[in-house]
């Protein structure tokens, strides 16, 4: 385990969310009252509370107002993308994680998917970090590392391994440690890697920070147990 690391350095690494179908107004004030109280570095809600978050969280500039584009499926039109990007930007995001079109990207239309996420990342002004969804749970090896090179072709910030929506196919292996380890050595330090989805334990924790991940998107309850099992 690291033991250098405390307990706010560990949860400044973690981004938590209020991002199911059924999260309320109510939801989302608790997630950025944790945030507060934990130094969690993101707070992500999804697009109609993003206002909410702005407003929660000014006055905290250690703390990210995070929303996602094109959730969760990646599969809306280009100008949908745009138009949700732009309306984030205006209501404060900090942070957008965009979905990469996968159907398109698996049927080999690269340059349609590559146009897409250049055209939205475009919009993102100096203090908007962006992150690629590439969703490796719907992915083959192979087109894994095609989209960790598209991400980084996009000039976004990270690449993110995925929306935490698609499980993964061997549910032994859900924090995907052995194909993060792949994303890590395939992108070296191109490009930042946050790893979401599945991530439970101080375990798992501890074996992607040794890999080099800069973020991490780990549900609430169980990003808690991690920071708490770090002293303070």
């Amino acid at each position: 385990m690291n033991s250098a690391m405390n307990r706010r350095e560990a949860a400044h690494l973690i981004d938590i969310s209020a991002v199911r179908t059924h999260h309320t107004e109510s939801d989302v004030r608790e997630c950025v009252r944790i945030a507060k109280q934990y130094g969690f570095v993101n707070v992500h809600s999804l697009p109609a509370y993003t206002p909410l978050v702005a407003k929660l969280l000014a006055g905290e500039p250690d703390i990210y107002v995070g929303a996602p584009v094109g959730f969760p499926s990646g599969g809306h039109r280009t100008e949908t993308k745009l138009r949700e990007a732009e309306q984030l930007i205006a209501d404060g995001v900090q942070e957008m994680d965009i979905v990469m079109n996968v159907g398109r990207f698996k049927d080999g239309d690269i340059k349609y998917v590559l146009d897409e996420l250049k055209s939205v990342i475009a919009l993102a002004p100096a203090n908007v970090l962006t992150k690629v969804i590439i969703e490796i749970n719907a992915l083959t090896d192979r087109e894994m590392e095609d989209a960790c090179r598209l991400a980084i072709e996009s000039g976004a910030d990270f690449v993110k391994t995925g929306t935490g929506w698609v499980a993964a196919a061997d549910s032994g292996s859900a924090a995907n440690i052995g194909r993060i380890t792949k994303i890590k050595e395939i992108t070296k330090d191109s490009i930042k890697v946050k790893a979401a989805g599945g991530i439970r334990t101080r375990e798992e924790f501890d074996a992607l920070l040794a890999l080099g991940i800069e973020r991490f998107g780990i549900n609430t309850k169980s990003a808690l147990e991690i920071v708490e099992s770090f002293s303070e």
